[in-house]
């Protein structure tokens, strides 16, 4: 038997497979890659050498009121690292700028102190203006204009009024944005509740070109690239990490240019040749990605693409946050995949529920394939409504799977399936 370790939460399940059984372990480059230097000088070194842009410091002179936009408690930004670095770039512009951190949390729960605490440490917390976005209070939105579908465009009027708009991030594959960061800080980081559902339409989801790794003809991403240069973004910071979350490269300058070039970088990184099998086992990486099902698309977006006609996906995620929403849940339980399919194409872009991308997605793959869900924390009642099977450990999981398709299935793992593009 063969062990390998699969990310859950912040420590690992082991899965052992038969040699006979496995095919292949695909996994990022990343894992390999050995960067230069250490991760606080490849930030340094590119904030210094900006892509398309005047460096951060200079930009800072003479702005008075500055917003540094960063991402909340679901995502893995190490900004530890880099928000001190960017505001000692700031402050060495203008040192009587006034700061605003603003937290997009996009349509996620509001991020908690101690969040905030592991996320950025307790000096920052403590000594620096953090204002968290919060969608409900429409009373802070601004609207914008209209965006390339037509759609309206409204958002944290915080980011309209700044003199100096900054944002920071990471870049990884994405199953319907093509990669995360850059102008996602914006869209839908920091916009207004109609903004994100119209972005994440079930016309806009259900487009061929939204997909895990497509820029170019995406017209989910050709809309938050609009927002993000309609409301004057500056300057932003995207690091790429490697599966222990470390930095491994770092690019800054102009919103669209050195988004593209650490697209590129991830791209390169990424990619995995498609091995296709009975059974896929894959995770989002453990924690903060597998902390509820709603992330949970992203890592089997990356297992569909090598199953084979009606295969098994094995899907680890700790769901110690629960499923990740009311709508999300709601939806979830209102019939079979097809039901569901039939139910969110009706409804019209302007009336998109918050959430209902993630279900569509969901349901997509359940029309096709037979998905096994370990987690200890989310009730197995709960998922086999939602067309799903529980599984409490790797071993019951398996045991399920090749019930499924036989003891001489074949087996391809993929231990994080969010870092991965298979081609």
């Amino acid at each position: 038997m063969i062990n390998i370790k699969i990310p859950y939460y912040k420590n690992y399940l082991d899965l052992k497979v038969s040699q006979n059984n496995l095919k292949a372990v695909l996994t990022s480059n990343g894992k390999s890659y050995k960067p230069k230097y250490s991760e606080k000088e490849l930030v340094i070194n590119a904030l210094k050498n900006p892509i398309n842009s005047e460096s951060l410091k200079k930009l800072a002179k003479g702005k008075e009121k500055v917003v540094i936009v960063t991402s909340d408690h679901t995502r893995a930004v190490p900004s530890k690292i880099t928000l001190p670095l960017i505001l000692k770039e700031v402050r060495e512009g203008n040192s009587q700028a006034k700061i605003i951190i603003l937290v997009a949390t996009g349509l996620h729960r509001s991020t908690t102190k101690e969040e905030m605490v592991n996320m950025f440490g307790k000096d920052i917390v403590e000594n620096e203006n953090i204002i968290v976005h919060d969608v409900n209070k429409t009373e802070e939105m601004q609207y914008i204009g209209k965006l390339p579908s037509g759609e309206e465009f409204s958002v944290n009027r915080l980011a309209v009024e700044a003199d100096l708009l900054v944002t920071e991030g990471f870049i990884e594959p994405h199953f319907f944005a093509g990669f995360s960061g850059g102008r996602k800080s914006i869209l839908p980081g920091i916009s207004s509740r109609e903004t994100v559902n119209a972005n994440h339409s079930s016309r806009a989801i259900a487009h061929p070109l939204a997909k895990t790794g497509i820029l170019d003809g995406n017209p989910i991403h050709e809309d938050m690239i609009y927002a993000a240069k309609a409301v004057g973004v500056d300057f932003i910071l995207n690091v790429a990490l490697n599966e222990e979350k470390d930095i491994i490269a770092a690019f800054a300058g102009d919103v669209n240019d050195a988004h593209r070039k650490g697209c590129k970088f991830v791209d390169e990184l990424s990619k995995a040749e498609r091995v296709t099998a009975d059974i896929v086992i894959t995770s989002n990486g453990g924690y903060p990605l597998d902390q509820n099902l709603y992330q949970a698309p992203k890592a089997i977006a990356s297992a569909v693409e090598c199953l084979g006609k009606d295969g098994v996906i094995v899907m680890v995620a700790s769901c110690i946050d629960g499923v990740g929403g009311t709508n999300f849940e709601r939806l979830m339980l209102k019939g079979s995949p097809d039901e569901l399919i039939d139910i969110l194409l009706k409804i019209p872009d302007k009336e998109t529920i918050s959430q209902q991308w993630c279900v569509q997605k969901f349901a997509y793959i359940l029309q096709e394939y037979k998905l096994i869900l370990v987690t200890n924390y989310l009730d197995h009642e709960l998922i086999r409504k939602m067309n799903m099977i529980p599984a409490s450990n790797l071993d019951e999981a398996m045991k399920i799977a090749y019930s499924i398709k036989g003891n001489n299935a074949s087996v391809t793992v993929i231990p994080d399936g969010v870092s991965v593009i298979v081609h």
